[in-house]
Protein backbone atom coordinates (compact mmCIF):
# COMPACT_ATOMS: atom_id res chain seq x y z
CA UNK A 1 0.00 0.00 0.00
CA UNK A 2 2.41 2.41 0.71
CA UNK A 3 4.79 1.34 -2.29
CA UNK A 4 1.33 2.40 -4.26
CA UNK A 5 0.86 5.74 -2.30
CA UNK A 6 4.43 6.68 -3.18
CA UNK A 7 4.16 5.90 -6.66
CA UNK A 8 0.59 8.02 -6.88
CA UNK A 9 2.88 10.59 -5.53
CA UNK A 10 5.53 10.70 -7.66
CA UNK A 11 2.92 10.94 -10.47
CA UNK A 12 1.12 13.45 -9.46
CA UNK A 13 4.35 15.65 -8.56
CA UNK A 14 5.29 14.79 -12.46
CA UNK A 15 1.33 16.08 -13.46
CA UNK A 16 2.05 18.88 -11.37
CA UNK A 17 5.48 19.92 -12.95
CA UNK A 18 4.13 19.30 -16.79
CA UNK A 19 1.23 21.76 -15.87
CA UNK A 20 3.33 24.37 -13.78
CA UNK A 21 5.93 23.87 -17.20
CA UNK A 22 2.61 24.43 -19.68
CA UNK A 23 1.21 27.15 -17.26
CA UNK A 24 4.37 29.43 -16.95
CA UNK A 25 4.85 28.92 -20.60
CA UNK A 26 1.12 30.02 -21.01
CA UNK A 27 1.81 33.47 -19.23
CA UNK A 28 4.66 34.25 -20.77
CA UNK A 29 3.30 33.78 -24.23
CA UNK A 30 -0.02 36.18 -22.62
CA UNK A 31 3.16 38.87 -20.95
CA UNK A 32 4.55 38.81 -24.67
CA UNK A 33 1.40 38.89 -26.79
CA UNK A 34 0.60 41.99 -24.63
CA UNK A 35 3.51 43.90 -24.61
CA UNK A 36 3.14 43.49 -28.32
CA UNK A 37 -0.02 44.77 -28.45
CA UNK A 38 0.74 47.73 -25.77
CA UNK A 39 3.38 48.68 -28.18
CA UNK A 40 4.22 47.15 -31.23
CA UNK A 41 0.96 47.64 -33.64
CA UNK A 42 0.34 51.11 -33.06
CA UNK A 43 3.21 52.26 -34.60
CA UNK A 44 2.15 49.65 -37.45
CA UNK A 45 -1.41 51.22 -37.59
CA UNK A 46 0.30 54.13 -37.98
CA UNK A 47 2.80 53.09 -40.82
CA UNK A 48 0.39 51.33 -42.81
CA UNK A 49 -2.17 54.25 -42.24
CA UNK A 50 0.11 56.89 -43.66
CA UNK A 51 1.18 54.10 -46.59
CA UNK A 52 -2.52 53.74 -47.55
CA UNK A 53 -2.60 57.92 -47.59
CA UNK A 54 0.17 58.19 -49.37
CA UNK A 55 -1.21 55.43 -52.24
CA UNK A 56 -4.55 57.45 -52.47
CA UNK A 57 -2.77 61.00 -52.82
CA UNK A 58 -0.39 59.02 -55.83
CA UNK A 59 -3.52 57.32 -57.03
CA UNK A 60 -5.32 60.60 -57.38
CA UNK A 61 -2.48 62.09 -58.85
CA UNK A 62 -1.90 59.02 -61.61
CA UNK A 63 -5.86 59.18 -62.60
CA UNK A 64 -5.27 63.15 -63.70
CA UNK A 65 -1.62 62.81 -65.60
CA UNK A 66 -1.10 59.54 -66.23
CA UNK A 67 -3.68 57.45 -66.85
CA UNK A 68 -4.44 58.62 -70.06
CA UNK A 69 -1.24 56.95 -71.50
CA UNK A 70 -0.63 53.75 -68.78
CA UNK A 71 -4.25 53.26 -67.88
CA UNK A 72 -6.57 53.59 -64.79
CA UNK A 73 -4.67 50.94 -63.22
CA UNK A 74 -1.29 51.20 -65.24
CA UNK A 75 -1.79 47.96 -67.40
CA UNK A 76 -0.81 50.51 -70.71
CA UNK A 77 -2.94 51.69 -73.25
CA UNK A 78 -2.80 50.57 -76.98
CA UNK A 79 -4.23 53.92 -79.93
CA UNK A 80 -6.50 52.90 -82.21
CA UNK A 81 -3.95 51.23 -84.49
CA UNK A 82 -2.77 48.54 -81.76
CA UNK A 83 0.30 50.53 -81.06
CA UNK A 84 1.58 51.29 -77.56
CA UNK A 85 0.58 54.56 -76.13
CA UNK A 86 2.08 53.85 -73.20
CA UNK A 87 3.69 50.66 -71.17
CA UNK A 88 2.29 49.04 -68.57
CA UNK A 89 3.58 50.18 -65.05
CA UNK A 90 2.46 46.47 -62.98
CA UNK A 91 5.79 45.40 -61.84
CA UNK A 92 8.33 48.20 -62.71
CA UNK A 93 8.18 49.35 -59.32
CA UNK A 94 8.07 52.42 -57.54
CA UNK A 95 12.00 53.60 -58.09
CA UNK A 96 11.50 53.64 -61.81
CA UNK A 97 8.82 56.06 -61.31
CA UNK A 98 10.84 58.42 -59.13
CA UNK A 99 13.42 57.99 -61.60
CA UNK A 100 11.59 58.80 -64.71
CA UNK A 101 9.43 61.51 -62.71
CA UNK A 102 12.33 62.97 -60.73
CA UNK A 103 14.37 63.49 -63.52
CA UNK A 104 11.42 65.22 -65.58
CA UNK A 105 10.76 62.24 -68.37
CA UNK A 106 7.82 61.98 -67.44
CA UNK A 107 5.46 63.18 -67.84
CA UNK A 108 6.86 63.25 -71.96
CA UNK A 109 6.01 66.35 -73.48
CA UNK A 110 5.59 64.59 -77.00
CA UNK A 111 6.29 61.08 -77.87
CA UNK A 112 9.53 60.37 -78.92
CA UNK A 113 12.37 57.93 -79.07
CA UNK A 114 13.93 58.62 -76.21
CA UNK A 115 12.79 61.04 -73.29
CA UNK A 116 14.96 64.07 -72.78
CA UNK A 117 15.82 65.29 -68.86
CA UNK A 118 13.81 68.52 -68.31
CA UNK A 119 12.64 70.62 -65.48
CA UNK A 120 10.50 68.03 -63.05
CA UNK A 121 6.14 68.98 -63.02
CA UNK A 122 5.71 67.07 -59.34
CA UNK A 123 6.93 68.15 -56.45
CA UNK A 124 9.55 65.63 -54.37
CA UNK A 125 5.77 64.51 -52.31
CA UNK A 126 4.17 64.04 -55.10
CA UNK A 127 6.45 62.28 -56.73
CA UNK A 128 6.49 60.07 -53.84
CA UNK A 129 2.92 59.55 -53.91
CA UNK A 130 3.00 58.49 -57.51
CA UNK A 131 6.08 55.74 -56.91
CA UNK A 132 3.47 54.61 -53.64
CA UNK A 133 1.24 54.11 -55.79
CA UNK A 134 2.73 52.13 -58.71
CA UNK A 135 4.47 50.13 -56.38
CA UNK A 136 0.87 48.85 -54.87
CA UNK A 137 -0.27 47.49 -58.07
CA UNK A 138 2.57 44.46 -58.02
CA UNK A 139 6.30 43.88 -56.87
CA UNK A 140 8.88 45.64 -58.17
CA UNK A 141 12.09 47.55 -57.31
CA UNK A 142 11.47 50.26 -54.36
CA UNK A 143 12.24 53.94 -53.95
CA UNK A 144 15.89 52.92 -52.24
CA UNK A 145 17.13 54.42 -49.47
CA UNK A 146 19.60 56.78 -48.77
CA UNK A 147 21.82 54.31 -47.22
CA UNK A 148 22.01 52.10 -50.55
CA UNK A 149 23.02 54.95 -52.41
CA UNK A 150 25.21 56.94 -50.78
CA UNK A 151 28.59 56.51 -50.99
CA UNK A 152 30.23 58.85 -48.01
CA UNK A 153 30.80 55.69 -46.13
CA UNK A 154 33.52 54.75 -48.73
CA UNK A 155 35.20 58.40 -48.18
CA UNK A 156 35.54 57.50 -44.69
CA UNK A 157 37.48 54.27 -45.21
CA UNK A 158 41.45 54.37 -44.93
CA UNK A 159 42.91 55.81 -47.93
CA UNK A 160 44.32 52.21 -49.02
CA UNK A 161 40.60 50.55 -49.26
CA UNK A 162 38.94 53.81 -50.47
CA UNK A 163 40.94 53.59 -53.54
CA UNK A 164 40.80 50.26 -53.85
CA UNK A 165 36.83 50.36 -53.76
CA UNK A 166 36.81 53.08 -56.70
CA UNK A 167 39.02 51.50 -58.39
CA UNK A 168 36.11 48.31 -58.20
CA UNK A 169 33.83 51.17 -59.15
CA UNK A 170 35.87 51.97 -62.19
CA UNK A 171 36.18 48.43 -63.53
CA UNK A 172 32.10 47.96 -63.30
CA UNK A 173 32.07 51.16 -65.09
CA UNK A 174 34.55 50.36 -67.96
CA UNK A 175 33.12 46.76 -68.04
CA UNK A 176 28.99 47.49 -68.14
CA UNK A 177 28.69 51.02 -68.91
CA UNK A 178 31.14 52.46 -71.30
CA UNK A 179 29.80 51.09 -74.46
CA UNK A 180 27.20 53.69 -73.97
CA UNK A 181 27.81 56.36 -71.74
CA UNK A 182 31.37 56.61 -72.95
CA UNK A 183 34.65 56.33 -70.63
CA UNK A 184 34.37 59.52 -68.73
CA UNK A 185 30.72 59.40 -68.51
CA UNK A 186 29.31 62.17 -71.07
CA UNK A 187 27.18 60.29 -72.95
CA UNK A 188 27.15 58.99 -76.49
CA UNK A 189 24.87 58.20 -79.77
CA UNK A 190 22.87 55.31 -79.77
CA UNK A 191 21.33 52.94 -82.72
CA UNK A 192 17.77 54.31 -84.12
CA UNK A 193 17.95 57.56 -83.06
CA UNK A 194 19.06 57.01 -79.34
CA UNK A 195 21.71 58.20 -77.08
CA UNK A 196 22.91 57.37 -73.57
CA UNK A 197 22.42 60.91 -71.49
CA UNK A 198 25.55 62.46 -69.86
CA UNK A 199 25.97 61.42 -66.49
CA UNK A 200 27.49 64.69 -65.02
CA UNK A 201 24.74 66.80 -62.57
CA UNK A 202 23.16 63.38 -62.48
CA UNK A 203 22.06 62.79 -58.33
CA UNK A 204 23.40 60.00 -56.61
CA UNK A 205 20.08 58.82 -56.07
CA UNK A 206 18.57 58.82 -59.25
CA UNK A 207 22.31 56.88 -60.80
CA UNK A 208 21.48 53.85 -58.16
CA UNK A 209 17.91 54.03 -59.82
CA UNK A 210 18.58 53.93 -63.03
CA UNK A 211 21.36 50.94 -62.94
CA UNK A 212 18.44 49.67 -60.65
CA UNK A 213 15.07 50.31 -63.14
CA UNK A 214 17.27 49.85 -66.51
CA UNK A 215 15.42 52.94 -68.21
CA UNK A 216 14.61 53.26 -72.20
CA UNK A 217 17.44 51.36 -74.01
CA UNK A 218 19.94 50.83 -70.71
CA UNK A 219 19.92 47.52 -69.28
CA UNK A 220 18.78 46.51 -65.26
CA UNK A 221 21.20 45.84 -63.33
CA UNK A 222 19.79 44.21 -60.08
CA UNK A 223 20.99 43.94 -57.05
CA UNK A 224 21.82 40.07 -58.42
CA UNK A 225 23.79 41.52 -61.00
CA UNK A 226 25.77 44.27 -59.13
CA UNK A 227 25.34 44.29 -55.10
CA UNK A 228 24.02 47.66 -53.79
CA UNK A 229 27.60 48.26 -52.56
CA UNK A 230 29.14 48.00 -55.95
CA UNK A 231 26.39 50.35 -57.34
CA UNK A 232 27.51 52.78 -54.43
CA UNK A 233 31.23 52.09 -55.54
CA UNK A 234 30.73 53.17 -59.48
CA UNK A 235 28.56 55.89 -58.02
CA UNK A 236 32.17 57.22 -56.01
CA UNK A 237 34.31 56.65 -59.39
CA UNK A 238 31.58 59.11 -61.30
CA UNK A 239 32.19 61.50 -58.59
CA UNK A 240 35.65 61.33 -58.88
CA UNK A 241 35.56 61.43 -62.23
CA UNK A 242 33.76 64.71 -62.49
CA UNK A 243 36.26 66.00 -59.98
CA UNK A 244 39.36 65.31 -62.15
CA UNK A 245 40.74 68.50 -64.04
CA UNK A 246 41.37 68.29 -67.73
CA UNK A 247 44.71 67.54 -68.54
CA UNK A 248 45.09 67.44 -71.85
CA UNK A 249 43.08 71.17 -72.11
CA UNK A 250 40.22 71.11 -74.20
CA UNK A 251 38.46 67.86 -74.29
CA UNK A 252 35.63 68.23 -77.72
CA UNK A 253 32.86 67.55 -74.99
CA UNK A 254 34.97 64.52 -74.02
CA UNK A 255 32.68 62.54 -76.77
CA UNK A 256 35.87 60.57 -77.99
CA UNK A 257 37.41 59.73 -81.24
CA UNK A 258 34.24 60.45 -83.46
CA UNK A 259 33.89 63.68 -82.54
CA UNK A 260 37.65 64.67 -82.19
CA UNK A 261 37.35 62.95 -85.70
CA UNK A 262 35.18 65.76 -86.52
CA UNK A 263 36.93 68.32 -85.12
CA UNK A 264 40.20 67.35 -87.58
CA UNK A 265 37.80 67.09 -90.76
CA UNK A 266 35.63 70.15 -90.66
CA UNK A 267 38.19 72.27 -88.92
CA UNK A 268 41.73 71.38 -89.68
CA UNK A 269 40.90 70.21 -92.87
CA UNK A 270 38.45 73.06 -93.51
CA UNK A 271 40.85 75.12 -92.62
CA UNK A 272 43.51 73.78 -94.42
CA UNK A 273 41.52 73.78 -97.80
CA UNK A 274 40.11 77.57 -97.30
CA UNK A 275 43.92 78.50 -96.56
CA UNK A 276 44.24 76.92 -100.40
CA UNK A 277 41.38 78.21 -101.89
CA UNK A 278 42.66 81.90 -100.36
CA UNK A 279 45.90 81.56 -101.66
CA UNK A 280 45.14 80.79 -105.05
CA UNK A 281 42.21 83.54 -105.03
CA UNK A 282 45.49 86.20 -104.14
CA UNK A 283 47.85 85.00 -106.88
CA UNK A 284 45.10 85.35 -109.26
CA UNK A 285 44.25 88.90 -108.39
CA UNK A 286 48.41 89.45 -108.45
CA UNK A 287 48.69 88.29 -111.75
CA UNK A 288 45.58 90.47 -113.07
CA UNK A 289 47.13 93.32 -111.56
CA UNK A 290 50.41 92.92 -113.58
CA UNK A 291 48.57 92.31 -116.27
CA UNK A 292 46.87 95.43 -116.40
CA UNK A 293 50.10 97.50 -115.25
Amino acid sequence: MRFLNRSAGRLSRHRRGRFAGLAVLLVALLVTGGAYAALAPAGQAEQSQDNAELVEQGRELFLVGCSTCHGQNGEGVLDVNGNQLGPSLQGVGGAAVDFQVGTGRMPMVQPGQQNPRKSVAYSDDETAALAAFVQSLAPGPDVPDESDYDPSSIYELPEDERDAAINRGQQIFLTNCTACHNFNGRGGAMPRGGYAPTLRGVSDKHIYEAMLTGPSQMDVFSDGNIPPENKREVIAFLETLQEQPQQGGFSLGGLGPVGEGLYVWVVGIGGLVGFAVWIAAHTTRTKKGKETA
